[in-house]
């Protein structure tokens, strides 16, 4: 792991805390960034199941149950 001086606003740094529950600007800044690479992999697999005939929606319905 490296170490790297940057400067960062303190507001959003404050917003971006209460909102990951973290408490140090070390924990915020790497939940922040796990959380970055976490939305891209949830993006990613919606597109994959978005693709026209990879996942019938229809069967995983009828063998979950439907609510009609």
């Amino acid at each position: 792991m490296s170490k790297t001086s940057v400067e960062v606003d303190p507001d959003i740094v404050q917003q971006a805390a209460e909102i990951l529950g973290t408490t140090t600007l070390r924990a915020t800044i790497d939940a922040a960034l796990r959380e970055i690479v976490h939305a891209r992999r949830r993006l990613e697999l919606v597109a994959l199941l978005a693709q026209h005939g990879r996942f019938d929606f229809e069967e995983a319905e009828r063998a979950w149950g439907s609510d009609e």
